[in-house]
């Protein structure tokens, strides 16, 4: 008999095809009370779960006794309580590799969005406003040769390094849990303490996940240590920066602008003072967006989700510990 999974994230019919073939499959759109209590029986038999967004956490392992893996269409997993699940010896995967150079490639884009004011000077351009030469009032500022200050020096980190430094010039410095050897010896990057990274970066870009060490590490204090002609760019975790402190340093001046992908409460809010300012490029969590990479994070909880419930685990899992 084929085991048991919960699905609920729609996937391509090539994928689903997959899916079936190895497992009994029931689809639901999400993880929300009131969905799995419609499905209580399907969620008392699956022994996996494949999908994205909602809570994972003890509560809802009472309801999935017979739960053996979680396959996250993700590279985040702050949705899942990894000690609820390590307790119960559930293996949690996700799919870190597939979407870094589409994240780094969004990261830059932020870069050079924010640093070019190119959303706010393309709307004066559509709203007329064009009407001969321009001058000051729509000039942006260099990105060439600019110090990148990267937070998180891990896979996209490094490919973030890579773009700035061989295509832009641009002197990498990086804080990081530990030492990067390859960003050191391929890009000449500069390891330096939180301290001295918010001082002397022009472009501060953070690509760290959310943990209880990294909530808010960026606030007041830290944004306050800045250059006033710094950018910040954000498309780790929403939470790594306390919002309003951000907000309070772009209208008063303490940094210059910020390019956002990620926020404390997604989707931002239409009440969200970051959408009245014009130093901030806000966009709706894209990093992972392409059709290509979407499609091979399906492809890789896919093919995790079969690995782990056939005992195959080779890569991609958050908690190795419970396969011993």
């Amino acid at each position: 008999m084929k085991p048991s999974i919960i699905l609920y994230k729609k996937l391509p019919d090539d994928l689903r095809s997959r899916l079936d073939e190895h497992f009994t499959v029931t689809e639901i759109n999400n993880l929300n009370a009131e969905t799995v209590a419609q499905h209580a029986e399907a969620f008392q038999q699956a022994e996996g779960i494949l999908g994205s967004g909602g809570k994972v956490d003890g509560e809802f392992l009472k309801k999935a006794p017979k739960l053996r893996v979680a396959s996250s269409v993700s590279v985040g997993y702050d949705n899942f309580d990894v000690d609820a699940l390590n307790q119960r010896g559930v293996v949690l995967m996700h799919t870190p590799t597939v979407l870094t150079d589409t994240v780094a490639d969004t990261m830059m884009a932020l870069v050079l969005t924010a640093a070019r004011r190119v959303v706010e000077v393309a709307e004066r351009v559509k709203a007329g406003e064009w009407q001969g030469s321009i001058g000051a009032d729509w000039f942006g500022v260099d990105v060439h040769h600019k110090k990148l200050g990267i937070l998180g020096m891990g896979r996209i980190g490094l490919a973030l390094a890579q773009r700035a430094h061989l295509g832009f010039n641009m002197p990498i410095l990086y804080n990081a849990r530990k030492q990067h050897s390859e960003a050191e010896t391929r890009f000449d990057a500069q390891y330096c303490d939180l301290d001295t990274l918010l001082k002397e970066s022009d472009f501060l870009c953070i690509s760290l996940p959310l943990t209880d060490e990294t909530h808010h590490l960026i606030g007041e204090a830290q944004l306050a240590k800045m250059k006033s002609s710094a950018i910040l760019i954000n498309a780790g975790r929403g939470p790594v920066v306390d919002e309003q402190a951000l907000i309070a340093a772009l209208k008063n001046g303490t940094i210059h602008a910020a390019g956002l992908d990620v926020f404390e409460v997604e989707p931002l809010p239409v009440s969200s003072e970051l959408l009245t300012l014009p130093n901030v490029v806000a966009l709706p969590h894209i990093g992972s967006a392409t059709h290509e990479t979407r499609y091979g994070m399906a492809r890789d909880a896919v093919d995790n989700l079969i690995a782990a419930l056939s005992g195959n685990v080779e890569k991609n899992c958050v908690n190795p510990q419970v396969l011993k």
